[in-house]
């Protein structure tokens, strides 16, 4: 297991003229103490979420994450995926767009759950829950 070291928080700016520029990081540090659903663990001490599976395109204002469920038929993949989904929207500008998938080759429901996290409808009723 990588550690990765928790990043200082940078110094509050309210100047909207300035662009924060944004790395895999900030994304990881905003997503690893999501609490999984099903154990009363962390997404990152379970390594569902990984560094490596964070990439951001700052520059096109693009964010993609992988989640590895901790077993092949996760029942529980689909929210932990929406949470992940809704924790970035909730915390990101709104110039980013938020791709949340599976790791390749991980749950044996991959396509079905892949499809779920890209439901607008989906998407929009884990938006509304204030947890």
């Amino acid at each position: 297991k990588v550690t990765v070291e928790r990043r200082k928080e940078p110094e509050v700016c309210d100047d909207e003229d300035i662009r924060d520029e944004i790395d895999a990081l900030e994304i990881f540090d905003l997503l690893r103490d999501i609490n999984d659903p099903e154990h009363p663990l962390s997404l990152e001490q379970l390594n569902v979420m990984q560094i490596d599976n964070v990439t951001v395109d700052d520059a096109n204002s693009v964010v993609d994450v992988f989640f590895t469920p901790t077993i092949p038929h996760c029942s529980a993949a689909t929210l932990i995926g929406l949470c992940i989904r809704t924790k970035l929207l909730r915390s990101l500008p709104s110039r980013f767009k938020v791709e949340v998938a599976i790791t390749p080759g991980t749950h044996k429901d991959e396509l079905a759950v892949n499809k779920q996290l890209h439901d607008k409808e989906r998407v929009a009723a884990a938006l509304e829950n204030a947890n």
